[in-house]
């Protein structure tokens, strides 16, 4: 069944965490190079098939004791907030080949594999993954992150400049770890009472 709130709190969480990712920065780099269209469709693919790994990797989770479950996951969430703080703010950004010409397979495709490598163990699949154990509803988890990240990789493929001229990446990335940091609180409280 879906939950509006759940898709609300995971888009939510999984918005802000991917927002200052590598991955949206190189998503804007293939949009001011390609067709936009083309560069989303690989995009989206590619994030769609994370967000099924992530959630049954979570799913999986769910078979366990529930203070168990709590326990890891609030853990997860400390571990997230703690990489979204640390991380360094002049990362560079990744370079994709340019594909040798502007068909739709050459461009989707560089598209699909530059986020389907890069995305592998990255800190919102992790994070869908923990959101799955914890909400215990697949279908609201998945449907929220890949909306979430569908949305980040529009915005960096249309107008990722323009937000970060207005939108500090640093506050971002601090309002993400916040949000993380809200979670993994509630989730080891929950654990442990």
């Amino acid at each position: 069944m879906l939950s509006l709130t759940v898709v609300g709190v995971v888009f939510g969480v999984v918005f802000l965490a991917e927002l200052p990712d590598k991955t949206a920065l190189a998503g804007l780099m293939l949009g001011t190079r390609y067709r936009a269209s083309y560069v989303f469709a690989g995009v989206a693919a590619a994030f769609a098939l994370h967000v099924v790994l992530a959630v049954a990797a979570g799913s999986v989770l769910t078979l366990l004791p529930h203070r168990l479950v709590q326990a890891i996951v609030g853990v997860l969430f400390l571990i997230g907030a703690a990489v979204l703080l640390l991380k360094k703010d002049d990362e560079e950004e990744e370079q994709a080949r340019k594909p040798a010409d502007q068909s739709f397979w050459k461009v989707a495709g560089s598209g699909f594999m530059l986020i389907l490598v890069a995305e592998f163990g990255d800190l919102t699949q992790i994070m869908t993954a923990n959101l799955a154990a914890r909400y215990d509803d697949p279908f609201s988890v998945g449907l929220g992150a890949v909306l979430a990240l569908w949305a980040v990789a529009a915005l960096g493929i249309l107008g990722g400049r323009t937000l970060m001229k207005y939108v500090p990446l640093r506050l971002i990335t601090r309002v993400a770890a916040l949000l993380m940091l809200a979670l993994a609180a509630f989730s080891l409280y929950e654990a442990i009472a």
